[in-house]
């Protein structure tokens, strides 16, 4: 099969949140090319000692991503552009121009087995199922994870931001929901941080499979983690799915953009004293989202940075 191959030209200050942001359109596999020297925690996950000599980084980055070719990318394009104008009011995302060309069907998620290799998150280790768990990890929390269609594969600074407020706030009675979970990382997280049940929702279908297969990995059933599909935020039988006033946790990776509508409508969803963790907030953006919390009548309690990234934790009043 015949795939129609895009390669848009933005910026490596934006690279981040304009791939977050294809991947919420329901584009999978986004590429990204950049000039950005690789920092020693890259080489290790690549196992790179030495590197050819680079050209100087330049700012610019391509990102490339692709569609069917039965698909007409008119519709999808014209949902690109317009997010990447609205975009424009808070990060420089450069030309935005988009190439277009074909390319053959290829293997996409086993192709990543050559990039993707076991890492650590502090003290746990996060490793794909053609990996072996080595000896000296055997007493370390290790959650299996492959990248495929799905965000969410613990090397993201925002995923790692909302792990450790994780860490902090799971009890054995802890009930929590993930909106948007991706690949499930972080209700598995819990899980194995000793939370009683996890909950995920998602508005991609990719995700809810991704989800399930990891779930199969790591030997979590279905009666400790229900997954469903679905927007919390406008529709109501999605929220009555899920459940009111039913979550000690929530926890949401989602760009600032949505959160500021998402709180609202999750302090419902919380138990009084309930912890609200929120990151995929570019550096910035982090004020407009405490401010969105405490417009709900939540508590900020901390807010966190990791690279260009942040994360507000909030507490629901008792």
């Amino acid at each position: 099969m015949k795939w129609n191959k895009f390669r848009l030209k933005t910026t490596t200050e934006a690279e981040d949140i304009v791939s977050s942001m294809l991947m919420d359109l329901g584009i999978q596999g986004v590429e990204i090319e950049d000039k950005v020297p690789l920092t020693s925690q890259d080489k290790e996950q690549m196992f790179v000692d030495i590197l050819p000599q680079m050209p100087e980084d330049d700012g610019t980055a391509f990102l490339t991503f692709y569609l069917e070719e039965e698909e007409d990318p008119a519709e999808m394009l014209g949902k690109v552009q317009k997010e990447l104008e609205e975009m424009r009011a808070y990060v420089n995302v450069g030309e935005c121009t988009i190439e277009e060309s074909q390319t053959e069907d290829v293997d996409w998620v086993n192709n990543w087995k050559q990039y993707f290799h076991q890492f650590y998150i502090d003290d746990i280790l996060v490793i794909p199922s053609w990996e072996q768990v080595e000896e000296k990890d055997k007493s370390k929390l290790v959650i299996h994870i492959d990248p495929g269609t799905a965000f969410g594969t613990g090397m993201h600074e925002t995923t790692q931001l909302c792990i450790r407020e994780l860490k902090k706030y799971v009890t054995r009675d802890t009930k929590i929901l993930d909106v948007g979970c991706g690949s499930g990382i972080l209700g598995m997280l819990a899980l194995k941080f000793g939370a009683k049940y996890s909950v995920g929702t998602d508005l991609d279908p990719c995700a809810i499979d991704a989800t399930h297969e990891n779930m199969k990995a790591n030997g979590i059933s279905e009666d400790q983690y229900e997954v469903m599909i679905g927007n919390i935020i406008d529709t109501k039988e999605v929220q009555d799915q899920v459940g009111y006033e039913a979550y000690d946790i929530v926890v949401a990776n989602i760009l600032a953009d949505v959160l500021v509508p998402l709180t609202p409508v999750i302090v419902h969803h919380l138990k009084k004293g309930g912890i609200y963790i929120t990151s995929g907030i570019i550096e910035g953006k982090e004020e407009l989202v405490a401010d969105a919390v405490k417009a709900a009548g939540m508590e900020v309690l901390e807010i966190h940075h990791q690279g260009e990234w942040a994360s507000v934790t909030a507490r629901k009043p008792r």
